[in-house]
């Protein structure tokens, strides 16, 4: 009788994950600061602001006014018919439209989206959550009760939808995943769905995240939390102002990025322009607290040692981090320790960092796709993109690294990390890296 081993050799998975390389071949972007790639990018490289007053709502019973908000939206300059789009929330819309821009610059037609090893990554944390609230208002209100519930409640708030909207429409067939680690949720679905390419289930996937969490209750929610700024509201672009003495909390924003990674030897055979490398992903939790980071930094600091390793990088080859970066209190100082940690103090001191969210705002889910697309057109232009609103720098509550306040500069970036930070302790760090033959 033949001697069937009880476990698989799996001793050689490492090397041949790490032969798969990952290139980014497509991009695309709804925001606060530009409903493209170049109109986003152009913003942050010039330190224009996309945070205004609330417009989506009547923010009178709130302390809140200030969002960051995607303005003139209109889904059909994407090529997408806007009557496919009417059982869609507004989630979904963006990652709809995103995910439209990355097929497109991809060069990918519909019918070869239909491959079997081609799939869908979305990250998001909140939802529908304009349909959550206007369900339930419909469910307490006495002259409408249960009955009166709109009948794709459920559909329009689940999670999952956006994916599920860009698989129908575009006809995937592969894995379709949706990834909730709070804000740390679009650097996760890329890192995920970089996993997956490696291990050769997947040759190319359509990853990264979306969110649209403007509305009364969600920004509510946050306000009793302390974690919204609220003593900016009549000068809203000065709300978000990351490693500032004055900051006094993070300003919520929707938005999505999308991005076509694809397995390079894939991309190489038929001729596609490849962006940038994919060349590490880190995950951590600090098991510490479901809102506050480890002060010191110490469990987001894993995540980043994790990438590192994962790429094969040393911290001194890294030219560029896109902070998290949010403009509360714990995380900047948190997120400084955890550079020291991670980097070494003496690297941390050198390297070039900024938080684009005092532009963007924070778009949670969406955060980690958006910071690592403009990690991408850092590597591209040689640019890096500015922290604005460093008035006083908070060097005495822990923030005395060089955010690159208020102004970028010309940089010659071959690597560049970003990290995100999420609620409940989740840590994710994506690197990319210039793309080399």
């Amino acid at each position: 009788m033949q001697n069937i081993p009880l476990f698989a050799d799996f001793s050689n998975i490492g090397d041949f994950m790490s032969k798969r390389r990952v290139v980014i071949t497509g991009m695309g972007c709804v925001s606060p600061v530009g409903n493209s790639v170049e109109e986003a990018w152009d913003s942050v490289k010039n330190g224009r602001c996309g945070i205004t007053n609330i417009t989506l709502f009547d923010s009178s019973r709130l302390p809140v006014k200030v969002a960051a908000e995607v303005k003139d939206f209109d889904i059909t300059k994407y090529g997408i018919d806007s009557k496919a789009t009417r059982k869609m929330a507004r989630f979904s819309k963006f990652c709809l439209a995103a995910s439209a821009q990355a097929i497109s610059d991809s060069g990918y037609t519909p019918e070869a989206l239909k491959a079997e090893k081609m799939g869908v990554m979305v990250g998001n944390c909140l939802g529908g959550i304009e349909a959550t609230e206007a369900g339930f208002n419909k469910f307490c209100d006495p002259a409408a009760g249960p009955d009166r519930l709109p009948p794709l409640t459920t559909p329009l708030m689940i999670s999952n939808e956006a994916a599920a909207n860009v698989n129908i429409y575009y006809g995937f067939q592969g894995l379709s995943w949706t990834i909730n680690t709070a804000c740390a949720s679009g650097t996760d679905s890329l890192g995920l769905a970089t996993d997956l390419i490696r291990s050769g289930r997947a040759d190319v996937m359509l990853a990264g995240g979306t969110e649209a969490a403007i509305t009364e209750f969600s920004i509510a929610t946050f306000v009793k939390l302390q974690a919204l700024a609220s003593k900016f509201n009549d000068t809203p672009e000065k709300a978000s102002r990351p490693f500032d003495r004055d900051r006094d909390g993070f300003v919520m924003a929707e938005g999505s990025a999308m991005f076509m990674l694809e397995e390079y030897e894939h991309a190489k055979a038929r001729g596609a322009k490849i962006y940038a490398e994919v060349a590490g992903f880190g995950s951590s939790c600090d098991g510490y607290h479901i809102t506050a980071p480890l002060p010191d930094g110490s469990g987001a600091a894993k995540a980043v040692k994790l990438a590192l390793e994962d790429a094969g990088i040393a911290p001194n080859e890294i030219q560029y981090y896109n902070a998290h970066g949010t403009s509360t209190h714990a995380n900047d100082s948190g997120e400084t320790a955890m550079l020291k940690v991670a980097l070494g103090e003496e690297n941390a001191r050198k390297i070039h960092i900024s938080s684009t969210k005092s532009m963007t705002g924070h778009l949670v889910g969406a955060a980690g796709a958006i910071e690592a697309l403009f990690c991408v057109k850092a590597i591209n232009e040689g640019f890096i993109p500015p922290t604005i609103n460093i008035e006083n720098q908070d060097v005495e509550g822990g923030c005395d690294l060089d955010y690159t306040p208020n102004n970028g500069i010309a940089c010659d970036v071959k690597v560049a990390a970003s990290a995100s930070l999420g609620f409940g302790g989740h840590n994710g760090c994506i690197i990319i890296k210039k793309f080399e033959n």
